[in-house]
């Protein structure tokens, strides 16, 4: 992707580029979204093997008490590997599309791997952003949306930079200063082609369910019919979102840093750090 040259974009240029950067290396970004999230559907897949199985429904009345213990750890062991898939998922993409956009080669495993030791710290990005989109939420819808679009770099920021949560919510905070239309378009697409890819792909599924009440064994088979539509919509959709991001952190630093430039005095391509003594959202 050496021919993806740095300069300032317009809103369509950034599609664009999104776009084109997924057609061209569509394996590797499935793949890297795919493997991790395997896990949460073999989990799932599992969950409605159980629930739908007629053991259950012979239970004793003085094992209710165990059922429920184990399905809340069930719940927990369910979070924790939707968390690590979606980091791995989340950070591993970033990594990906950076390669690719300085011009450098990526693969499958070897951005899986880039991921390990920064989970935790990209972790803590996402629920610090979590908490301020929510904070700002409760005080009425739009101030909430207009954060989650502020903040929309915070992850290509953390990973790219060594940021730590507060500084990279801080940094793209700055960044995304009076950008916050062009974050709530690439927000817009992503939910316009995600919940196209959910009626595409599982929704069919939900309706044969509904005529299907009266057969447990074909209720079974097609709820994991849908679980598994809902894993292939979110393995499609969800890297658009990421690659979107992660081009559009790359544009706002070209346009606010001269990014350009600094690359060209920086061969090796390393991310040059923030500037400091900005004001941000938490000055």
């Amino acid at each position: 992707m050496a021919d993806l040259d740095l300069r300032p974009l317009s809103l369509g240029e950034i599609l664009d580029r999104t776009f084109s950067i997924y057609r061209r290396n569509f394996l590797l970004f499935v793949g890297i979204t795919a493997i991790p999230h395997l896990l949460v559907l073999a989990l799932q897949l599992g969950q409605v093997l159980l629930t739908t199985s007629g053991g259950l429904r012979k239970t004793a009345p003085g094992n209710v008490m165990a059922l429920g213990a184990i399905g809340l750890f069930a719940f927990l062991v369910g979070i924790v590997i939707y968390l690590v898939a979606y980091l791995f998922a989340h950070g591993g993409t970033v990594h990906a599309v950076s390669e690719l956009y300085l011009g450098r080669t990526a693969s499958i495993g070897g951005s899986l791997r880039w991921m390990r030791g920064k989970a935790p710290g990209l972790f803590g990005v996402l629920a610090l952003n979590g908490l301020a989109v929510g904070f700002a939420t409760l005080c009425l819808i739009i101030p909430g949306i207009y954060v989650a679009c502020r903040l929309i770099t915070c992850v290509p920021a953390a990973l790219l930079e060594d940021l730590g949560a507060r500084d990279s919510l801080e940094r793209s905070w700055t960044l995304t200063k009076d950008n916050a239309g062009r974050s709530f378009v690439i927000y817009l697409l992503y939910f316009a082609l995600l919940y196209g890819a959910l009626l595409m792909f599982s929704f069919p599924f939900l309706i044969a369910i509904a005529f299907s009440a009266k057969d447990p064994a074909m209720i079974r088979t097609w709820m994991a019919c849908s679980q598994i539509g809902n894993f292939v919509a979110a393995v499609l959709v969800t890297p658009i979102f990421t690659i979107a991001g992660t081009v559009f952190y790359y544009d706002l630093r070209v346009r606010k840093e001269a990014f350009d430039l600094q690359l060209m005095m920086n061969p090796r391509g390393n991310i040059v750090p923030a500037p400091s003594g900005v004001p941000t959202m938490f000055s």
